[in-house]
């Protein structure tokens, strides 16, 4: 949700007073997205993890049991590949907007001829990019 995300930007006709200014765009469903499906993922494997050893023998005289399980895991896999790819986009789309480059010209003081703006640091994202890897 970066449109809730202010940052002030220098007023030129006084030197003295900011105008707030807010990022542009709402990247949160692909990370809820990815976070839920994780959440989901835990759970299910600690439930998995509880019917494979309190209930083992329940689990091997079912037949259907095991079927079953290898479903889930499989649904769980792919809609993990789809929420990694999700994550994925939106990441390079919060990189995007908030890319120096793209914060300067969006700045009107930025615009004029004998005004020159430069990005302080670079944004470091390499914990979000681990988090696509994962």
């Amino acid at each position: 949700r970066l449109y809730q995300i202010p940052f002030g930007m220098p007023n030129c006709e006084d030197e003295a007073e900011t105008r707030t200014l807010y990022l542009v765009g709402d990247f949160s469903a692909p990370a809820e997205f990815f976070v839920t499906l994780g959440v989901f993922s835990f759970l299910y494997s600690m439930v998995a993890l509880v019917l494979y050893l309190r209930f083992h023998s329940l689990y091997t005289e079912n037949t259907k049991l095991p079927f079953t399980d290898f479903c889930v895991t499989v649904c769980f896999a792919f809609f993990w590949l789809v929420a990694a790819a999700a994550w994925g986009k939106g990441l390079s789309d919060v990189k995007a907007a908030t890319r120096p480059s793209t914060l300067i010209s969006a700045m009107g003081v930025c615009q004029g001829d004998e005004v020159v703006c430069s990005a302080g640091t670079t944004p470091a994202m390499g914990l979000a990019n681990i988090s696509v890897v994962r």
